[in-house]
């Protein structure tokens, strides 16, 4: 019997290669974003994740989702802390935080009721170091911290919460993207000066390691933050 698999943002980049990573992996997917998307095999749902009346109802919809991949998420505008406004943090904190709260509380009750369960939460290199807009930091770092905190409450009920902490990612329509189309040469150097490896990561990359926590063979991870960034971050954990 194939599990469920529901995506947050699963209609381009990260998202989407995972949600086609986990269907190739044999589990039913359901995806969401903000335009419903044609992928063979995948059911796309449009959801205002910034809505939690719109969170519950996709909670319903779904049914008993076996795994939950946090992954819809933002900077918002990104800038300094002394340039933010509390329009930006507050909206930050609902498209980063709340959705992976509102359905991570709707579902750990069936997956423990079941005896198995997986959730990642999608975070970025910068919630581990400082780095990018400052509450976009915030509310990635917040996303370790619950992640961490889920994992210790429901591991012995068979249910494993992890987080994966991209470095920089570049796909079609992504921020990367753009930037380098705009600015060529200052993206060049970004990559000789600050990614190790010489090139940007790509979404196949981290669904792989998504694809991995998700399944069975991850069974001694909980409440890990696994970086996948090619040494492009500093910290040393």
């Amino acid at each position: 019997m194939s599990r469920l698999a529901l995506v947050t943002g699963g209609t381009r980049g990260i998202g989407l290669a995972i949600a086609q990573t986990l269907q190739r992996d044999g589990a039913r997917v359901i995806v969401c974003g903000r335009q419903a998307v044609n992928l063979p095999g995948i059911e796309s749902v449009i959801t205002d994740v910034t809505r939690p009346g719109e969170l519950a109802a996709l909670a319903v919809q779904a049914g008993p989702v076996d795994v939950l991949i946090n992954n819809v998420g933002g900077s918002l505008g990104g800038g300094k802390f002394t340039a933010s406004t509390v329009e930006q943090w507050n909206g930050a904190f609902a498209l980063n935080v709340m959705p992976a709260v509102i359905l991570s509380q709707a579902f750990l009750p069936g997956m423990r009721a079941r005896g198995w369960g997986r959730i990642v939460n999608i975070a970025s290199i910068w919630g581990r170091e400082g780095g990018g807009g400052a509450a976009y930091n915030a509310v990635k770092a917040a996303m370790i911290s619950m992640s961490k905190s889920m994992a210790t409450e429901v591991v012995r009920d068979g249910v494993l919460v992890n987080c994966v902490a991209p470095g920089s990612v570049i796909f079609p329509g992504g921020g990367w993207e753009k930037k380098q189309q705009a600015d060529p040469a200052g993206i060049a150097k970004f990559v000789e000066d600050q990614l190790p490896r010489g090139s940007f990561g790509h979404p196949q990359e981290v669904a792989e390691l998504v694809a991995f926590l998700a399944s069975d063979r991850a069974s001694l991870i909980a409440g890990a933050c696994i970086t996948a960034d090619g040494g492009q971050s500093h910290s040393n954990i």
